[in-house]
């Protein structure tokens, strides 16, 4: 099993869950976050005043999976949530050891 971290900019969101579904993919959890990466946030002006932006608003989306469906939901992700602009965001794949649905007890890939 395996957990997909993926953070992507926030108005990308509909496009991303729409592609995930497209895949198989039943739930997720997504969060509002900030962040930076390499563009080390930006300037904005307001009411005339110019202020540095260091934390920008990204989008961190969470998806619990089996192995095999791995490539297809990166994939799925990557092609949805690209702009070909910096902060575009990343994708972080981990190994998921144990997973227990709360409501039945079912365990691990039964869980998912």
């Amino acid at each position: 099993m395996k957990i997909i971290n993926a953070i992507i900019k926030p108005f990308k969101l509909d496009d991303v869950r729409e592609a995930l579904a497209d895949v198989g993919v039943e739930g997720m959890t997504v969060s509002e976050v900030k962040g930076f990466g390499r563009q080390k946030g930006h300037t904005e002006l307001y009411r005339g005043a110019e202020y540095q932006v260091d934390f920008l608003p990204k989008v961190k989306l969470e998806i619990a999976t089996q192995a095999e469906n791995l490539d297809d939901i990166v994939d799925a992700i990557s092609k949805a949530a690209q702009t070909g602009k910096i902060g575009d965001g990343k994708i972080f794949v981990y190994d998921l050891e144990h997973a227990v649905r709360i409501r039945t007890g079912e365990v691990d890939r039964e869980a998912l």
